[in-house]
């Protein structure tokens, strides 16, 4: 159970930096339109879109990876005090 709470918690950590090197990435446009920003775009895009399309941007701002981050945090806590961790 202990290696179950020990994955569990590296996928949510890895999503959140992915999600951290999207924003990042997406300032640098030739970065953005590489093969390893294509990959951070394919990873982050199932979790981000969906919190895009409920949320509209405020003052041109995407809030999205911010919300996602904290999302992901609340889930990854309670999935790992359910494991037992």
């Amino acid at each position: 159970m202990k290696y179950l709470v020990t994955f569990v918690s590296f996928l949510f950590q890895a999503l959140n930096i992915a999600i951290l090197a999207r924003v990042l990435i997406s300032w640098v446009p030739s970065l953005a339109q590489s093969r390893v920003g294509e990959l951070i775009y394919e990873i982050t895009e199932p979790i981000l879109g969906p919190i895009r399309r409920l949320l509209p941007n405020i003052g041109g701002f995407d809030f999205s990876p911010l919300i996602a981050m904290v999302l992901l945090q609340a889930l990854a806590r309670l999935l790992t005090r359910a494991l037992g961790a």
